[in-house]
């Protein structure tokens, strides 16, 4: 794999990004399918064969309160994840230049793996499906509960899987393009 300009390898992520995640939510019932969940190294250590990572808008409010409102009417979870996997699967991973390329990650409270990212400081992310590969080292950092992109992580999530803490840890993984590789090569 060649590293090219930073714009081209990050704009063809996103792009394949929001193109599986269509797929996902249209076909698969918003199951995470395999590049959604990379493989996630710790140096030359491999900690996950698939962690499954999210993108979140750059503007992600209209988009959150949404989700929260979905989560927060209804009890029963059939109906919010139906409300919810509508929205999905309809036009919010039409744009891929809406989404932040920070992606996001869930960990349970107190998770000894999320305390592990976070004293390294970075990983290595292998994302891999329909014949296309990334692979590149990110930034790791904590986000705070109040964020935009705690807020949308946390209620997405929420959508499928309504009773989850409140309390879990959100990480950020923020991709450093210049160390990113693409296989095969966007055009």
């Amino acid at each position: 794999m060649k590293k090219l300009p930073d714009t081209r390898v990050r704009d063809h992520f996103l792009g394949w990004q929001c193109r599986i995640r269509q797929i996902a939510m249209r076909e698969a019932g918003g199951r995470p399918s395999p590049g959604m969940r990379p493989r996630l190294l710790i140096g030359s250590e491999q900690v996950s064969d698939g962690l499954t990572v999210l993108i979140v808008p750059r503007a992600p409010k209209e988009s959150t309160d949404f989700l929260k409102f979905q989560v927060q009417k209804s009890n029963d979870p059939r109906v919010v994840y139906t409300k919810g996997l509508e929205h999905l699967a309809s036009t919010h991973f039409q744009l891929s230049a809406r989404f932040s390329d920070e992606m996001t990650a869930v960990f349970p409270p107190k998770s000894a793996l999320a305390r592990r990212l976070l004293g390294a400081g970075e990983c290595l992310l292998e994302f891999d499906e329909y014949s296309q590969n990334f692979k590149m080292i990110c930034s790791v950092r904590a986000l705070a509960p109040r964020s935009e992109a705690f807020q949308a992580t946390l209620w997405h999530n929420r959508i499928f899987n309504p009773e989850l803490a409140s309390n879990v840890t959100i990480l950020g993984l923020e991709p450093q393009w210049k160390s990113a590789q693409a296989h095969p090569e966007p055009n």
